[in-house]
This record gives C-alpha cells, structure tokens and sequence, in this order.
C-alpha cells in the first residue's frame, strides 16, 4: 500500500514563476492492482508518478509505503528504496543508444552488485518471457517502437519490484502494440506486480485489468473511480 497525505508539490517556490504541480492530494494506492492516474497534459498525474515512485520529494505533505514513511528519508536512503521497490517504464523508454538490449536491462540491478552471472541469466530470462532473448546483443536503436516498450519492461523487472511504474506508455504506439502492453500489464499483475500508470489513452483507461482510476486536474484530484472490487 502507497498513502498519499496532503501531498503537494511547488516548483519555483516563493517566486514570480512558482507552480504548484500537485495541490494537496490525499490518496491510497492499494499493492497487486493496477492503478491509472488519468488526466490531459498539465494535469499533474506525471508529477504525482515522480512523488510516488522516490523520483522527487513533495513540498509538503507524506508519503508512506507500507506503512513506513520514505518522503523525508535521506537522500541515499530514499536511492535505495527506489532501486529495490520500484521498476519504471518512461514514455520514450530511456533506452541507452550504443549498447546492446542485454546491456540496458542489467543496467539498472549493478548498484546492487549482484553476481555477474546470475544476473545475466536473469536478464537473458527476462527476454525470453517478452519474446526478445533472440535479440539481446542488438543495439538498441535498431529496435522497433514495440520491441523497445518490451526492453523497458524487462529492465523494469530486472531487480524485481514490487512496483512497476509506466508513465504514459502507449504515447507513442499504434493500437496493436497497445493492446500488447496490456497483455504484458494483464502477466504481470498476475503474477503479484502493483502497476500505477498514468494515460489519457482511453485504451488504457478503460481497459479491463485497470482496478482504479485517479482522474486529475490542475494539480488535483477530482475523481476516484474503483473497479474490479473483490
């Protein structure tokens, strides 16, 4: 469970320019469910994925995981819980050009320092399940947009996370590939993942495996719809 409490975020602080991104949201975000932060450009649900997933501090307000607060850990600490808790899947996949998709799955598990070997296989392991082990040494630029959303998602998972973290990963995808992101949401959750994603993508939004729905506006919560209740 993620709580949320009189959450806001303020850049520019006490300045002619200041913006405030996120205006006092309070919200829970159950664990092995899929959670939408729906909303147009502008809206804030990026800003709130950035607070919730260790990214960035809220200006004020807390953030609890589990029941433990992670808002005002120190910096290395907050590293830590972000490494170990999170897996995230960016808009334009962040993929690092020059090396190979191996090399970019492993990336994100070599602060652990986990045993070379063991974390190859692991990788190796993970691009088979997304139907990419064929490609491991390719270098990533020469990726389609669908094979590189895969890559993301493995690197997401390469230290297996609790949470995985997707911020509006359709943007760029027809509706074939969409419709393959949430199949790949649909194994996922599954297998006990937490996903929060944030889309103004109907195809998203009103997708099956979604169990909640946060619809937000200027920096602000207006909507809560639940699904899927057990």
């Amino acid at each position: 469970m993620i709580e949320l409490k009189d959450v806001s975020k303020i850049y520019n602080e006490g300045r002619p320019n200041e913006v405030r991104a996120v205006t006092d949201v309070t919200l829970s975000i159950p664990a092995g469910r899929v959670t939408v932060f729906k909303g147009p450009s502008g809206s804030g649900k990026t800003t709130l994925l950035t607070l919730v997933g260790c990214l960035a501090r809220p200006t004020e307000g807390r953030i609890l995981l589990d029941g433990e607060l992670i808002s005002s850990l120190p910096e290395r600490f907050m590293t830590e819980v972000r490494r170990r808790t999170f897996g995230f899947v960016f808009q334009r996949f962040n993929l690092i050009r020059g090396l190979s998709v191996l090399e970019n799955v492993m990336i994100p598990a070599y602060p652990l320092g986990p045993d070379y070997r063991e974390l190859k296989s692991r990788a190796m392991d993970l691009l088979a399940r997304l139907k990419l082990d064929h490609k491991a040494k390719m270098k990533t630029e020469y990726l389609s947009g669908g094979e590189s959303q895969r890559v993301a998602i493995a690197r997401a998972l390469i230290n297996d996370p609790e949470w995985i973290i997707a911020d509006e990963p359709t943007a760029n995808l027809d509706s074939k590939l969409a419709l393959q992101f949430l199949d790949e949401v649909r194994q996922l959750k599954e297998t006990g993942k937490s996903i929060i994603i944030t889309s103004h993508d109907d195809r998203i939004v009103n997708a099956d495996v979604v169990d909640m729905v946060v619809e937000m506006e200027d920096g602000r919560i207006i909507g809560i719809e639940e699904r899927n209740a057990s």
